[in-house]
């Protein structure tokens, strides 16, 4: 069996984008900007960025784009997937993050007690803390 997962823990770089497909279901394409910190060959502190394309359908992004806004923080978890079109004669590629879980604070809420969401398949689940 093989493994296609990711885990990224990082700041939204934009509002999510909200449409519909021809079916009705929402989608929620948004990125994250991701950071480590490391030292170079010469002992230097070094910090690299990484932007992360990232999908959301149905009831995910419908809460991605209610609750999330460009800076704040967000947990996800989900499969690499890279599509491809033609444009003008030219293979274009793409490569995302599509969502099967995230979870972000409820400080993003507009009330209730502090902790976290989890937003998964089939279910959606409070923790406080």
């Amino acid at each position: 069996m093989y493994l296609n997962k990711a885990f990224l823990y990082g700041n939204l770089t934009r509002d999510p984008e909200m449409r519909a497909l021809p079916s009705g279901q929402n989608v929620a394409n948004f990125s994250i900007a991701t950071n480590r910190v490391y030292k170079d060959r010469e002992g230097q502190k070094q910090e690299a960025t990484e932007f992360h394309n990232v999908v959301a359908f149905g009831r995910q992004a419908d809460l991605i784009g209610q609750y999330m806004k460009k800076g704040r923080p967000i947990f996800v978890e989900g499969r690499i997937q890279t599509r491809s079109w033609d444009k003008d004669g030219q293979k274009q590629y793409r490569t995302e993050i599509i969502v099967e879980n995230f979870q972000l604070k409820s400080s993003n809420r507009p009330r209730g007690p502090p902790g976290i969401f989890r937003i998964g398949f089939g279910s959606t689940e409070f923790v406080q803390f």
